[in-house]
């Protein structure tokens, strides 16, 4: 017995490594790839954190949200004339043309996505006054069931991803190529989330959303239409994960699956709650912070473990800060 102990711990070594070199001489390119991971990660986090701002709901659907919108970018490419293979010589203005029509493809069929799913599984829900358990019970339900779809429609294969942008250096930092694709992703996420802020703080329909998070009640009697803005609030989620699908898609070689969001949806969800969920620039802290970590822990600990390094961190996190780093924002006001 002890022999096999022995001979368990010995070969574990190589399994169980702690390489620093690693660590250190992959810094920065970890640092710039793990930004721009993380900024998929951000984007979707906004949706889950929305949501359950507005309905204390984890919404655990969104995952599958975000895989109809990557579906919508390929179909949208294979529309245009594009095909699975070596990547496309394009212009400028034709390039940015696609990629736009892409955009607005994913956006608008992962807004859809999201606002059928709120009408259908959701809204029945409230009105019958269910319990917290049942809408996440309906939450699980759903994702499988949108999972099971595409499934049935394409098969267990993921789609060869066809490529539009070939990743090319633009610049350096500490020797360490930043390509076109890495600078598009982190640029995109950061605006959108800007847009998102002042939609949520500096519009009619922001404050409206403020308004249901902290006391729906309250918020009815004052005019203010409870079911609009829950709506509303599915459609902006939906929105940011259409947007975050075209960038996955343009990053991720595998194309789109089926599957295709239950890690990413998890990580996401991940995100919000390490920023602070029900926080927009936590979503955003959150999402940056775990795909930076996740990849200093690949190399320092080899890439089975990139995973586990990610949960890790969020299980470290909410042992000294319970409500995340950034804490909670849209609905503080309630308990």
């Amino acid at each position: 017995m002890n022999h096999q102990v022995v001979t368990y711990l010995a070969e574990g070594v190589d399994w169980i490594r702690f390489d620093v070199d690693a660590l250190l001489g992959q810094f920065w390119n970890n640092t710039i790839e793990g930004l721009s991971q993380g900024s998929i990660y951000a984007l979707v986090a906004l949706g889950y954190t929305l949501v359950y701002g507005v309905l204390r709901l984890i919404n655990f659907a969104h995952s599958e949200v975000f895989v109809f919108g990557v579906f919508a970018a390929y179909f949208t490419f294979y529309g245009l004339g594009f095909r699975p293979g070596p990547t496309v010589t394009l212009g400028i203005g034709e390039l940015i043309l696609f990629l736009l029509l892409a955009l607005i493809a994913a956006m608008a069929v992962s807004g859809a996505t999201a606002v059928v799913l709120e009408r259908v599984a959701y809204r029945p829900l409230r009105r019958r006054n269910a319990p917290s358990l049942v809408f996440l019970i309906t939450a699980i339900g759903a994702s499988f069931v949108m999972q099971q779809v595409l499934f049935i429609w394409r098969g267990g294969n993921a789609e060869q991803a066809i490529r539009l942008l070939r990743p090319e250096p633009v610049f350096t930092v500490f020797n360490t190529a930043v390509t076109n694709i890495q600078i598009i992703t982190v640029l995109a996420a950061l605006v959108l989330l800007v847009v998102a802020d002042t939609f949520i703080n500096r519009t009619r329909l922001g404050r409206g959303i403020r308004a249901v998070a902290q006391d729906p009640d309250t918020a009815t009697l004052m005019g203010v239409n409870k079911e609009r803005v829950i709506m509303i609030t599915f459609l902006v989620g939906g929105l940011l994960a259409g947007a975050a699908a075209l960038f996955y898609l343009m990053k991720i070689p595998q194309g789109a699956s089926y599957q295709g969001g239950f890690l990413l949806g998890i990580k996401a969800f991940t995100a919000a709650v390490l920023g602070g969920i029900g926080n927009l620039r936590g979503a955003l802290l959150g999402g940056l912070l775990l795909g930076v970590v996740e990849n200093y822990g690949q190399s320092l600990f080899g890439g089975d473990w990139r995973d586990i390094v990610a949960f890790v961190l969020l299980i470290v996190i909410l042992m000294f800060r319970p409500t995340g780093i950034l804490g909670e924002s849209l609905g503080k006001a309630r308990v």
